[in-house]
């Protein structure tokens, strides 16, 4: 987490080489580096040999590196801070913020925890300054509130009556849609509620798919109590299927939020009708920021969104009481991607001062 800000020195890497083609070797690095738990999450997701994560790996670096390459310049001072600037707005949103990992704006929420959008601003300020001349104050500067922040950085909070629930239950997770993994569910949200806790989070995939026999089984299970839970679930149609929250209780059910960016490659194919398929997970893109709970407006995060930009700043936008963020991460064990996902999240979490809950399946 308190690693983030390292990031504040690539624009100053950038800015300094001598050319376009070393200005692609500079991003190229930075991203493959930050992204290096990659080809080894692919090998295992589909079980193969290194080499598909290797290339998909390169792959996904040549947004990063083509507008980073493309936007580099001979010129100093203003007009590269400019463009630096620039190259930031585009990799974090669509299209090229569908792979913006690693951005370097995500270091805000460790230099100016409960800032907000002024926090933000003066990141993207700073880091624009650190391709010119004057980099060397700039970096005193972030590096001193860097330090502050270190000394008295806190986690940010939990949500009043929420309850998170980790799961280790590996790649069967979304794919075990019996009755007994159900009522396990059920029993280990039991077992682990805290008298406080109204809600409780489930990961990405908990309820597998969500079917009309699914909801019956989850609101009878939760007919003896007054307990909502949140949980991951695919509902699927014809033309392919989006990856949901749904809060079920024992009263009533609903389809929460509908993911706005699922995994490219992986889940969102929008290729697949190109060639008479039907498609994969649906992108939402900018739908539903802000889903409503017992009052609160909730900022939900699953997996993939965790790592990109323009979908926490849009919910933040809204204003939410609360971020949620779930993910199921079978596939990443050994690597640092949950870990990225998590430090990500919290930074955000603390830039605006809201309060966190997550769930993840490991």
């Amino acid at each position: 987490m308190l690693a983030i800000p390292a990031a504040i020195a690539f624009p100053a890497l950038w800015s300094l080489a001598r050319s376009r083609r070393t200005a692609g070797l500079v991003s190229a690095a930075y991203f493959l580096a930050a992204s290096r738990g990659l080809p080894q999450g692919v090998a295992a997701f589909y079980q193969s040999d290194i080499w598909p994560g290797l290339i998909l790996w390169v792959v996904a670096s040549s947004g990063f590196v083509a507008v980073h390459a493309f936007l580099w310049s001979r010129h100093s001072g203003g007009w590269k801070a400019l463009r630096y600037l620039l190259a930031m707005i585009l990799m974090a949103i669509p299209p090229f913020g569908i792979v913006g990992w690693a951005h370097p704006i995500t270091a805000a929420g460790v230099l100016f925890p409960g800032w907000g959008l002024i926090g933000l601003a003066a990141v993207a300020a700073g880091l624009a300054i650190m391709s010119t001349h004057y980099r060397p104050a700039a970096a005193i500067t972030l590096v001193g509130f860097w330090l502050w922040s270190a000394a008295f950085w806190t986690a940010p909070d939990i949500g009043r009556g929420w309850q998170g629930v980790d799961l280790q239950l590996g790649n069967s997770l979304g794919r075990d849609n019996s009755l007994a993994r159900h009522s396990d569910l059920v029993a280990t949200l039991r077992s682990e509620r805290r008298p406080d806790t109204a809600y409780m989070l489930l990961p990405e995939s908990a309820l597998a798919f969500w079917t009309p026999s699914v909801e019956r089984l989850w609101r009878q299970q939760l007919a003896d109590g007054d307990l909502s839970v949140i949980a991951g679930a695919a509902v699927v149609d014809a033309d392919g299927y989006d990856n949901v929250l749904v809060r079920v209780s024992s009263t009533e059910s609903e389809i929460l939020y509908r993911q706005r960016m699922p995994v490219p490659g992986s889940m969102w194919q929008p290729w697949l009708p190109l060639i008479g398929r039907s498609r994969g997970a649906r992108a939402d893109f900018f739908a539903n920021p802000i889903v409503s709970v017992g009052g609160q407006r909730l900022a939900p995060l699953i997996c993939y969104e965790q790592l990109i930009i323009w979908p926490i700043l849009q919910s933040m936008l809204h204003d939410p009481d609360l971020i949620i963020a779930i993910g199921n991460g079978w596939w990443t064990k050994e690597t640092s991607i949950i870990a990225i996902q998590h430090a990500s999240t919290e930074a955000w979490a603390r830039l605006f001062g809201k309060p966190l809950v997550m769930s993840f399946n490991t």
